[in-house]
């Protein structure tokens, strides 16, 4: 049997004040959405995702908010958030 485990550390991948930040808003949208709300909390995940994105692309690697990659963070957190904000108005738009 391989005794050998991979390296993770919280010191190195990110940190967990950013993570609890990102989860609360995406808490908060959840609540909206469930009151009716869905255009503000489509708006809120959309600016958390190319918030955490934009933070990942300046700050580089001491930002809080790590999983790959520089480019592949800013890219996946821009992208969905733009995606994600492109789709809801081209679905608000053909009703």
């Amino acid at each position: 049997m391989n005794a050998h485990h991979p390296y993770v550390s919280e010191h190195h991948e990110g940190r967990p004040w950013f993570e609890w930040c990102v989860a609360g808003l995406v808490v908060a949208a959840t609540v909206l959405a469930a009151m009716g709300e869905p255009m503000v909390a489509t708006a809120v995940v959309s600016v958390t995702s190319i918030g955490s994105g934009v933070v990942r692309l300046i700050c580089r690697e001491r930002s809080p908010w790590k999983v790959r990659s520089v480019a592949f963070d800013a890219v996946c957190g821009i992208g969905f958030g733009v995606v994600l904000a492109l789709l809801y108005l081209a679905i608000r738009f053909i009703r």
